[in-house]
This record gives structure tokens, C-alpha cells and sequence, in this order.
């Protein structure tokens, strides 16, 4: 009789690579590195069936460090690649990796698209505002007036909001979160990875060569209770050292206003609570930002059938329309003519 042993459950370690992994000292890449690496090992995915894919930047050297297979393809691209992959063989698990310059600058165009046409994808972003492997200079997400290399003068440019680009491209599962926040994010990721359609996470990224401390005020842990808000579904919109505020609507208004519970007549039931269901919110949510506190978490999750689902219909119908056809035969069907030499 033959029995089959259990494998053995994977750890962190082994999806690491044996290749050296090369960002400067104290990159905040470093520590999205472990969190997947350690997200990989809980979902207890498996290495042959998994792919990241990058595209030109920092981020991008990330598939060289975890032990799966990969792809480093051109600038931008890497949706268009992922797509491709996915849609060749829905059987693997497909991650897809890039900075905000990458994607949000020359691969803007293949980001909205991949969104909307919800391809079963994780597509994480490392967002630090800068072009960190070239040395500096502003990407789409810099702040106006940043100083760089293209901008001695301060940059002129509005900054997008990458999860409010997302949501308007049509993304079904939109979140947020930040390097450090090694407790959190691996949640986040697994909720991306659960979700059935493209996923998207924005985690905000330190610089620290190029844009050291850009996000500071609002993720340094003396002051990370206070300045920002944690999206749970279902649950109030609090936050604070003491748990002493939330966020409202304004009444007589859409905007959210920051209160203090047990003043002024507001009590924890006058606290808005988090439907990560309702777009609205999502995108008032999305464009919070200091002095207000920034939303972390996942702001929006309304599955939809993916794009696979709809292909694979669409091709379901083809063949039962076709079956038995003579592809000769239909190939001169219609208009055809002969060319005589």
C-alpha cells in the first residue's frame, strides 16, 4: 500500500531567491519584500504556478527576489504582459509589480485598461512620488512644488491619486497601505489575492535617497494613530491615540469632516461606519489626505465576473455555433475571389 505523505508547508524563506537582493540601505522595498514573501507562505501558494511580473524601475527587480517564476519586461507594460499571461493559462496565479512612475506614467495606459477589464491580476504599486532608478526625478504622483533634477524650480503638476485613478477606471478592489506596516499589510494582500478580478494596492513607499520622509507626517509612529484612519468593513471610521475621533459626513453636505467623540453631542453611533461595497465612500475616502487623516485599508471590494469568466463564455458560444463546421469551407464562405498569375 502506498502512502502519500503531506508536503511540507512553505515558509518566507523559500520563496526567496538565491539572488542578491540589491536596493539602498534602508529602501522601503526591503520591507514589502518580506511581507509578500511571508504572504505567499500563509496562502500556501505554490511556486510553479505562480508569476510576478515587473516592468523598468526600482520595484521592478522584484520577481530576480522571490522564488517563482518571472518576468522583468519593458517600461510600463508589465499589465500587458500579465494579461497575456493570465488569459494564456487562467491556472496561474499572476502578480503584477511597479512604481508609480512605471505605471502611472508611460504604463498609464495599460493600467486603466487592465482595471477595467478586471483580469484576474494582484497588481501592487510602490508608490514613493519620486523616479527613484533614475535619479530623482518627479513622477505623477510628486507633490506640486516638488524639486528634483526635471524640476529645479518646484513641479507645476497636480499629482494623481492612484486609487482614485483607480476607481475611475472601474477597479473592483482598490486598497491601501504603507511599507512599515508589517502587521497589516499582509491581510491586504491576502484579501487582493482572494478577490476574484483585477486587485489593486497602492503600498506607499519610503525613498531614502531621493525622497526621504515624503510621507512622514502621516506614517511616522509617533504620530500614525492620529493621522490616519484604518478602512474595516463594517466598522466606524475611528481613529486617534485615545480612539477619540472619527470621520462624518458634513451634514448638509458629501464631504467628511474629522469630530471628537463626547463632544458637542457626538456620540460612536454619530460615526460614520466603513461599507467598502459603496464606491462613493471609497473615493472620499481615496482623496483624504493631511491635515485630515489618510485612509489605509481596503477602500472598495465589489467583485464582479472577470475577464477570463467572459472570455471563456464568449469562446463556449463560438465553438457550439461552429461545431461541425468545415473550416475550408467557412474560410471561402462570403466574398471571395481568385487571383490568377
Amino acid at each position: 500500500m502506498n502512502i502519500v505523505a503531506n508536503a511540507e508547508k512553505l515558509t518566507a524563506k523559500d520563496f526567496a531567491s538565491d539572488q542578491e537582493v540589491r536596493w539602498c540601505p534602508g529602501c522601503g522595498d526591503y520591507a514589502i519584500l518580506k511581507v509578500v514573501q511571508k504572504t505567499l507562505a500563509d496562502i500556501e501558494a505554490d511556486p510553479a504556478n505562480t508569476v510576478f511580473v515587473s516592468g523598468i524601475g526600482c520595484a521592478a527587480r522584484f520577481p530576480y527576489y522571490i522564488d517563482t517564476f518571472g518576468f522583468h519586461t519593458i517600461h510600463g507594460r508589465a499589465p500587458a504582459f500579465a494579461s497575456g499571461i493570465k488569459l494564456a493559462n487562467p491556472e496561474l496565479d499572476v502578480w503584477v509589480v511597479g512604481g508609480d512612475g512605471d505605471m502611472l506614467s508611460i504604463g498609464g495606459n495599460h493600467f486603466l485598461h487592465v482595471l477595467r477589464r478586471n483580469v484576474n491580476l494582484q497588481i501592487l504599486l510602490f508608490n514613493n512620488e519620486i523616479y527613484g532608478l533614475t535619479k530623482g526625478q518627479v513622477s505623477p504622483t510628486s507633490r506640486a512644488g516638488t524639486r528634483s533634477p526635471s524640476t529645479p524650480f518646484g513641479s507645476i503638476d497636480l499629482p494623481v491619486s492612484a486609487c482614485v485613478l483607480a476607481l475611475g477606471a472601474s477597479a473592483r478592489f482598490v486598497a491601501r497601505s504603507v511599507d512599515n506596516q508589517q502587521k497589516v499589510l499582509p491581510d491586504i494582500l491576502k484579501r487582493a489575492h482572494e478577490h476574484k478580478g483585477a486587485s489593486f494596492v497602492e503600498i506607499l513607499q519610503n525613498c531614502i535617497v531621493y525622497n526621504d520622509g515624503v510621507f512622514a507626517d502621516f506614517t511616522e509612529k509617533s504620530v500614525t494613530a492620529d493621522r490616519q484612519v484604518m478602512a474595516e468593513h463594517g466598522k466606524p471610521l475611528i481613529f486617534g491615540a485615545e480612539r477619540e475621533k472619527g470621520l462624518r459626513i458634513t451634514p448638509g453636505s458629501y464631504d467628511l469632516e474629522v469630530v471628537t467623540i463626547s463632544e458637542d453631542g457626538v456620540g460612536e453611533g454619530d460615526i460614520l461606519v466603513h461599507d467598502e461595497t459603496n464606491r462613493t465612500l471609497a473615493g472620499l475616502l481615496a482623496r483624504l489626505e493631511p491635515p485630515m487623516p489618510v485612509a489605509m485599508g481596503v477602500l472598495y471590494c465589489a467583485p464582479t465576473p472577470s475577464y477570463e469568466e467572459g472570455l471563456k463564455a464568449i469562446r463556449q458560444q463560438a465553438h457550439e455555433k461552429n461545431a461541425g463546421r468545415d473550416l475550408s469551407a467557412w474560410m471561402r464562405a462570403g466574398h471571395t475571389w481568385t487571383v490568377e498569375g
